[in-house]
């Protein structure tokens, strides 16, 4: 997305999305015979990487009785950050102030979302945590969108992911769900800075230096919280194994489908992110559902379904 322009609606409508991106090329004459297959492209590429996130989480909840929640957050970050850099080996000339205030943005973003939501996980349920954060992103589709339909389906969603909460908001501990909410406001600052990075960076350099910021934001207080811990062999590889499902797949994928993306349709999708912590956690950690939670699951992912349909409604009429 470096030096592509906005998809062609109109020009104040691209403008109130933050840094908001919809596949460039399909407005193009001739792009229309495969509109619908690219509009679903980057659709794939969100839910692809919600899948390997959330079970990513699930490994995790079961490394933080050896590691710690900070310790975690560290070891996660600290190897997606050498992954990326030995992958990508980005460039560190050529590039403004401006486009370096964009990935440290970024970086801390993430450091703070990540941080932020193992704090919330060690002390209320993966599910719970998982369904006050995605309230960032929702309300970020509300925010940043000028059409009614959006609104519509960030409400379905909302509504989805409150009855998957189960009511007990009221009942789990405040600290734990203020965590989660501040990793909620995080998560939407993390959707409008990568995709800033995204257009200012080639391929996925931007991501490897933000995960480096963010990495070394959290490497001292990992190593207050967990200590020589961190260094167990087998702490090690499972910490491996979450930076991998956790942060260099999603983040990658998820910084490439912001580059043909609506931000707005981007935030909605993410409400599939409880649906997918439940199943996770019915695979990984034998956490079984409720038929509320089935409900629940049924409503967010009509909701996102219908952002897709929308988003690709949208391609395909331009």
């Amino acid at each position: 997305m470096n030096d592509q322009t906005t998809a062609a609606e109109p020009a104040a409508a691209a403008v109130t999305v933050p840094e908001a991106v919809a596949t460039p090329a399909l407005g193009e004459p001739g792009a229309r015979p495969g509109a619908r297959r690219a509009g679903l492209a980057p659709v794939a590429l969100v839910v692809a990487g919600a899948l390997s996130v959330q079970f990513g989480a699930a490994i995790a909840v079961l490394l933080m009785p050896r590691a710690g929640a900070l310790g975690v957050v560290t070891l996660r970050l600290a190897a997606a950050a050498l992954v990326l850099l030995v992958v990508c080996r980005p460039k560190l000339r050529g590039h403004s102030r401006a486009d370096w205030g964009t990935v440290v943005a970024f970086g801390v973003a993430m450091g703070g979302m990540n941080t932020l939501f193992y704090q919330a996980a060690d002390r209320i349920p993966l599910g719970a945590a998982v369904t006050l954060e995605v309230l960032g992103p929702l309300a970020l589709s509300v925010i940043a969108s000028r059409r009614l339909v959006n609104l519509v389906w960030a409400a379905l969603a909302l509504g989805g992911v409150v009855l998957l909460s189960g009511g007990g908001f009221d009942r789990i501990d405040p600290a734990g769900a203020a965590y989660a909410l501040g990793a909620g406001v995080m998560w939407a600052a993390y959707i409008v800075f990568s995709a800033r990075t995204g257009r200012r960076f080639p391929q996925a350099d931007g991501l490897a230096l933000a995960m480096v910021v963010a990495a070394l934001l959290s490497l001292p207080l990992g190593i207050m919280d967990a200590g020589s811990r961190l260094l167990v062999p087998t702490t090690l590889g499972l910490g491996a194994a979450v930076a991998l499902l956790s942060s260099v797949l999603p983040y990658t994928l998820e910084l490439i489908a912001l580059r043909r993306l609506p931000a707005p349709t981007f935030a909605i999708l993410m409400s599939l992110e409880p649906a997918i912590a439940a199943m996770a956690g019915f695979l990984v950690l034998d956490q079984a559902l409720s038929t509320t939670d089935a409900l629940a699951i049924a409503l967010v992912i009509g909701a996102s379904m219908g952002a897709v349909r929308s988003q690709v409604r949208g391609v395909s009429n331009r």
